[in-house]
């Protein structure tokens, strides 16, 4: 073999190693959550916002997916209604939201839900991002009994979260 041919062979072999390095770290990126993931949620919880209480419920997860609902008051009337499907998907969970005024009139059309996708999870914490990527959503209970939820937009090409609702378990 001629020194051509042995640099050649070098080069197809390292490439081929690298493809290979790539493409096992490629898998181990892509890992798929589960509604197991989110499963923090469950309880009953309340905050306040916007003046008024806030209050929120999540079930566990069963049946490929967990529910939820979001209820806030402003002057003892209700002022919005946030209803959650969050399904299990192949790619992982999915946050689907409706959001309804008094009277149970949605705001969004009949066939539309605001649809946020699985990110990555971590110990009692799960990063969503809005179909449209305006939006990223985190879901952390800091404590057993606290539990918040975030908006993060992006500011100077970096994500920037700040406290939406705050809620406080309810025995």
């Amino acid at each position: 073999m001629t020194h051509s041919n042995t640099t050649q062979l070098i080069k197809k072999l390292s490439f081929l190693f690298a493809f290979v390095l790539l493409g096992f770290a490629g898998k181990a990126q892509t890992a798929v959550g589960t509604l197991n993931d989110i499963s923090f949620l469950e309880g009953h919880w309340l905050g306040t916002y916007n003046g008024g209480p806030i209050e929120a419920g999540w079930t566990a997860p069963a049946g490929n997916n967990i529910m939820g609902y979001i209820r806030m008051i402003k002057d003892d009337k209700p002022s919005l209604y946030e209803v959650f499907a969050f399904e299990q998907t192949e790619k992982g969970p999915v946050a689907l939201v409706k959001h309804f005024k008094p009277g149970l009139i949605a705001v969004e059309e009949k066939a539309v839900s605001d649809r946020y996708n699985f990110i990555e999870a971590k110990k009692n914490q799960a990063l969503f991002e809005k179909d449209d990527v305006s939006v990223r959503i985190i879901y952390e209970r800091r404590t057993q009994n606290q539990l918040v939820i975030q908006r993060g937009k992006m500011e100077n090409n970096k994500w920037v979260f700040v406290d939406l609702f705050v809620f406080n378990r309810i025995p």
